[in-house]
């Protein structure tokens, strides 16, 4: 069992990347960054310059901006100069109404906002703001992670620097996550120190509710729960899930909790393993440790593979899910293990092109997966060493996993944006 320095250091952890967030990531995150730029200028930007690394370019074109009823960055951008405060974090945008919408399209109207692809630069998470009114000038950049500011300046005065390459201190670097320690923490812990993680199921449950009152993006949720494949827990797991993606990806106004950045990986690590332990009957316990050993699954994942690449998040989130329903199903260690190799061995390579409404349909497939690995982990059925990319050992097969993703589907990360820029 861990230590109490180590569980806490993780619980930590576990508190800074389970946070809710309202719409898509990476455009409120640049609306972040722009709230913060407008408060250091402190004046209303008459020009307003955005410099975006290629992944955050990919993942905040096409999809729908909080309670705007608009899609992409323009208004991402000037709903942060107007309404957006940077004490939210990554809820910069719940203070948006009809009003400062409107003032929004006319900032817009004026052509003041210009966006350029930053493309010298090899952070992937990379934005830089330059806002100026009159004789005055603010810089603000945010890199490595969605809400962490790494250069701060107004007029010659630097009031913030962080060097990414010297990054301060922190747990996700001093934390040397592998499955083992995963599962101590998840399934050892005391249950008094991890009921926090109850908070995920309920915000995205509500999220969820919230969308099928409705009809969002591609109503993915709203097709599974027709009947066609039948009224199931399977099904149910599904359409609960797409559901908060729905109106995630669509721009609706109600926060879900994000893991490791992104609010579709929250949902897809969170969602499944809910509707689980719900549909029969799991104790608060059991579903406690479920939800902790999933996110904490996806973080570990996410640590070696990045905030943002090729291969789509759903991916590593559903690994996350099939380890906490595999442990609701009663599977041991090993078996948990199983799943994971299953997962890898299935769906490794979907890529990521861009965060958009068909995002549901990939975390639909994840979580499809997801309960497919865990049925066979059950029964003892796994990917083998001698199929692929998977390795006896389940922390080799997850750094194949984030290799893959990380380096090899560079080029690939290339050719999505070329073709997205360019139809």
């Amino acid at each position: 069992m861990l230590n109490k320095q180590e569980r806490d250091n993780i619980v930590e952890l576990l508190k800074r990347e389970v946070k809710p967030a309202i719409g898509c990531t990476e455009p409120v995150a640049v609306a972040l960054a722009v709230a913060k730029a407008k408060e250091t200028l402190n004046a209303c930007p008459e020009t307003i310059e955005v410099w975006l690394s290629a992944n955050m370019l990919k993942n905040a074109m096409g999809v729908g901006i909080p309670g705007t009823g608009m899609v992409g960055l323009p208004i991402a951008i000037a709903m942060g100069a107007i309404a957006g405060k940077s004490e939210y974090g990554l809820e910069v945008l719940k203070d948006v109404n009809p009003e400062l919408i409107e003032q929004g399209k006319a900032m817009i109207d004026k052509k003041i906002i210009a966006v350029h692809l930053k493309d010298e630069i090899a952070e992937k998470l990379y934005i830089e703001v330059v806002v100026r009114n009159g004789n005055n000038t603010a810089r603000v950049v945010i890199s490595k992670e969605h809400a962490r500011f790494s250069h701060i300046q107004l007029n010659d005065s630097t009031l913030l620097h962080i060097e990414d390459e010297n990054t301060t201190k922190n747990n996700e670097d001093t934390i040397n996550l592998n499955f083992n320690k995963v599962c101590d923490f998840a399934l050892e812990s005391p249950v008094e120190e991890i009921l926090f993680i109850k908070e995920s199921s309920e915000l995205n449950k509500a999220a969820a509710s919230e969308s099928m009152k409705g009809k969002y993006g591609h109503s993915v949720s709203l097709t599974l729960a027709k009947g066609m494949m039948g009224d199931n827990v399977f099904t149910r797991m599904l359409s609960v899930t797409a559901a908060a993606c729905d109106a995630r990806m669509a721009g609706a106004m109600f926060p879900v909790m994000s893991n490791s950045g992104s609010g579709n990986q929250g949902i897809a690590a969170t969602l499944p393993v809910s509707v689980f332990a719900e549909e029969h009957k799991k104790s608060e316990e059991e579903l406690v440790r479920a939800l902790t050993l999933s996110h904490l699954m996806t973080i570990y994942i996410k640590q070696s593979l990045g905030r943002l690449s090729g291969l789509c998040g759903a991916v590593v989130a559903a690994t996350g899910s099939a380890c906490g329903i595999t442990y609701l199903m009663g599977g041991s260690r090993e078996q948990i293990a199983y799943a994971v190799k299953n997962m890898i061995g299935n769906i490794t390579g979907m890529i990521c092109d861009g965060a958009k409404p068909s995002c549901a349909l990939k975390v639909s497939n994840g979580v499809s997966t997801a309960t497919l690995s865990a049925l066979m982990a059950i029964e003892n059925k796994v990917v083998t060493a001698v199929e692929g990319i998977t390795d006896e050992d389940v922390d080799k097969t997850i750094m194949n996993l984030t290799m893959i993703g990380r380096d090899g589907m560079s080029e690939t990360d290339r050719m999505i944006l070329e073709i997205m820029t360019h139809k």
